[in-house]
């Protein structure tokens, strides 16, 4: 309740202190993936919160390709006035580690907040013929090679923790990656790749519907969504533990007032109850840390991709 009132507060300051600037016209929400998956979903829940603190049309532009490096690399290009904004997972902070000379760097960009956090499940096509963890590393362990796993894209946590998971459990899986989550679960549920992992927004009408099984959660904790799949750990394969997160970054040299006045936007939108219940109905949970926080989080994770990017020996496919 006090951070709520707190993002309040600075809101109507720092809105207050430039309102005969900043916003003038609509706001652009720039997403690197299709339409459907988990940060498309969250960025149109943000989006529509955002449009009605600001009286100005907030609009969500998917520009998938390349891992979020289209997407990003324009937000880094572009004017820092406000309204061209990057709205990412943690696959901006795995780019930063996984591709040798992304076209952007930390540096070209103002960390706003992070909205909300998830997480990913192991899923397997409800025709492969194994029923949790155990048997799918013994399935994978018996045929090197010959099942294969998608993703939305290179550099995307669903990557990395597919990565991860075979550096843990010394499986051969091939990698087959799609330009987002929808695709990706599309080559899933139709038989084209054997296993996935994907956020809960993304899987959870799937597995209700069961042409998906969930084996295992890629956190440190079970999902309230879907609280009878154990953890990756109680499988019984430790050190698949990969963070989801959802958030807002302006381009570099925005300024702080703005900046400032975005993270109470955040804030406001992603503690409000009705806020709160979408989100949870998705597996998911708000953030809405500060700017200075969220920078502080990205300053550790990129580090932390890169030992686990050369220990696991992932390439940008």
């Amino acid at each position: 309740m006090i951070r709520a009132l707190t993002a309040a507060a600075l809101l109507a300051c720092a809105c207050a202190a430039g309102a005969q600037q900043y916003p003038t016209r609509p706001v652009r929400l720039v997403v690197g993936f299709t339409p459907g998956g988990g940060v498309d979903i969250n960025a149109r829940l943000l989006a529509s919160k955002m449009a009605e603190a600001l009286g100005q049309q907030v609009i969500v532009e998917n520009k998938p390709g390349a891992g979020t490096n289209i997407a990003n690399e324009y937000v880094a290009k572009s004017a820092p006035d406000g309204y061209t904004l990057l709205f990412n997972s943690a696959a901006f902070a795995v780019n930063l580690a996984l591709y040798k000379n992304p076209p952007y760097a930390l540096r070209d960009f103002a960390p706003v907040s992070v909205f909300s956090q998830s997480v990913n499940l192991l899923v397997v096509s409800s025709a492969l013929p194994v029923r949790d963890l155990r048997e799918l590393v013994a399935l994978a362990k018996s045929k090197p090679g010959g099942l294969n796993y998608s993703s939305a894209g290179s550099g995307t946590t669903q990557h990395m923790a597919a990565e991860l998971f075979k550096l843990r459990t010394g499986t051969d899986i091939v990698h087959v990656p799609y330009k987002g989550s929808a695709p990706s679960l599309t080559a899933l549920i139709a038989g084209e790749v054997q296993l996935s992992f994907s956020n809960t927004v993304a899987i959870n009408q799937h597995v209700r519907a069961g042409r998906l099984r969930a084996l295992a959660v890629a956190g440190a904790k079970r999902t309230a969504l879907m609280p009878d799949v154990p953890t990756m750990k109680e499988a019984g394969v430790d050190g698949v533990e990969v963070p989801l997160w959802f958030g807002l970054l302006a381009p570099a040299g925005t300024r702080p007032e703005i900046v400032q006045a975005l993270a109470a936007l955040v804030a406001k939108a992603a503690l409000a109850p009705d806020m709160r219940k979408r989100l949870e109905d998705q597996g998911a949970e708000p953030v809405a840390n500060t700017p200075q926080e969220f920078q502080r989080q990205l300053e550790v994770e990129v580090p932390r991709w890169a030992e686990v990017v050369k220990a696991s020996g992932a390439h940008a496919d």
